[in-house]
């Protein structure tokens, strides 16, 4: 077997197992940096030892890998900040394998493990969403107290 066809026998591998079916939008495929790295080191251990890889060609890889990895930790990071903005506000979301929707007001939210994929989850009336099946958001009212006067008007000279 040649190095090239290796090389495209684990990388067809490795994308058939990280092929999932979502249930709202079809088939996804998604590379994870695990996946990345096993298609570098199989690269690296079928190459032609006669022609082995420049070095030039190593550092694009590994600039690759660094990008791909602070790419990642950046849209984890935008996607906590935005369930956190979402804490008090009412929202309406998804009932995952249903149908059905549920709205509250989100309590707070959950990250790590309780998450399916490691994205934030938003917490409503006791149960975990993820965040990508909140349908809307609207503000929370707040009732004022009845002793509270607020008046409007303009200034003039």
């Amino acid at each position: 077997m040649s190095a090239a066809s290796s090389v495209d026998t684990n990388y067809n591998n490795i994308v058939n197992s990280t092929q999932s079916q979502d249930s709202v939008s079809g088939p996804q495929q998604t590379l994870t940096q695990n996946n990345f790295l096993q298609l570098l080191v199989a690269q690296m251990e079928n190459q032609d030892p006669l022609q082995p890889q420049s070095d030039t060609e190593m550092a694009s890889q590994m600039a690759q890998f660094t990008s791909l990895s602070q790419t990642s930790a950046m849209s984890s990071s935008l996607s906590m900040m935005q369930a956190n903005s979402l804490i008090g506000s009412t929202v309406t979301v998804q009932v995952p394998n249903s149908q059905s929707t549920a709205s509250g007001v989100v309590q707070n939210v959950l990250l790590g493990a309780e998450s399916s994929d490691g994205t934030p989850q938003i917490v409503i009336n006791g149960t975990a969403y993820d965040l990508s099946s909140v349908l809307s958001v609207t503000p929370t009212t707040t009732t004022s107290n009845s002793n509270q006067t607020t008046t409007t008007g303009t200034t003039g000279n």
